[in-house]
């Protein structure tokens, strides 16, 4: 008699999803999200010195809306889109950077870390990390914030 069960049948656990790394060792599958490795990415790539905040104007602000209505802490993967295959992730990364950093190295140190990072967590490959710079950070945009919060608009 054949098995007449559809892959529709099979448990969610036992089938490869996109968006997941799945990996067969002979006792069971393993996935791992999308989700996860833009999580290690952009842990990853905070620990580097130079890199003053993550993601794209667009990506901070709606972040800095959501942390102000929730109350929480702002998305450790804001900036990190991921792509993650079987045995393999390619990561993109959006960064502001401090002035006075030299670009190409805190690049350079970025990849090397997250890829360190997702490889040894993980155990997939990173194919390519892709660094966008989308804006640096002047130290004079600190103290307009300091200026404006002790002036009082009202007297």
């Amino acid at each position: 008699m054949s098995d007449t069960r559809t892959e529709a049948a099979v448990p969610e656990a036992r089938t490869a999803r996109s968006g997941q790394s799945t990996s067969h060792d002979g006792s069971g599958r393993t996935q791992i999200a999308d989700a996860v490795v833009a999580k290690i990415a952009g842990m990853a790539a905070r620990e580097i010195g130079g890199v003053h905040a993550m993601g794209g104007g667009a990506a901070r602000a709606v972040g800095a809306v959501r942390e102000a209505m929730t109350g929480g802490d702002s998305s450790v993967a804001r900036g990190v889109a991921v792509e993650v295959g079987e045995r393999q992730a390619a990561v993109d990364i959006d960064v502001v950077v401090e002035y006075g950093t030299a670009i190409q190295d805190m690049a350079a140190a970025v990849r090397r870390n997250v890829t360190s990072a997702v490889e040894r967590m993980t155990g997939l490959e990173v194919t390519e990390i892709n660094i966008k710079v989308g804006d640096i950070h002047l130290p004079d945009d600190d103290q307009g914030d300091e200026d404006a919060a002790s002036e009082s608009r009202v007297r």
